[in-house]
């Protein structure tokens, strides 16, 4: 199952919701702000991505600019304490799956996420200009 970790107000988290919707995808949706990330769900996201925190903090945030800490001294478990205290600090979204990790919405990337035999089935549809490729599921 696929998890989208949101927030309310973010336009990028509402368009990962409607690709999910439109593939027919499932998926869960948990705010950030009401159900704060637990440690296992921060270590499980953290050991999938590419770059470690600087995949899934900005370092933009008006969290980190004024608190002074510099994220990259921490341990991974002053860390983890860090970003559930401050769940704001974390990009948006950020979408999991038991193997991979996306944070951000980018309309190409996602599609990592559609089923490899959807992924198929819509290449060959296409490939062969399959009149009815619009309703298949």
């Amino acid at each position: 199952m696929i998890k989208i970790y949101t927030s309310p107000s973010c336009s990028s988290c509402k368009k990962a919701k409607a690709f999910f919707k439109k593939e027919d995808i499932p998926y869960q949706e948990k705010n950030i702000f009401v159900n704060v990330l637990n440690e296992k769900e921060l270590r499980d996201i953290l050991t999938k991505t590419e770059n470690g925190t600087e995949d899934i903090i900005s370092t933009r945030s008006k969290v980190i600019k004024e608190s002074g800490k510099d994220i990259n001294n921490m341990t991974i478990s002053e860390l983890i304490a860090f970003i559930r205290e401050n769940p704001s600090v974390l990009k948006r979204p950020i979408m999991v799956d038991e193997t991979k990790v996306q944070v951000g919405y980018n309309s190409e990337e996602i599609r990592v996420f559609i089923p490899h035999e959807k992924r198929v089935a819509e290449w060959a549809c296409k490939k062969t200009d399959c009149p009815t490729y619009n309703d298949c599921k």
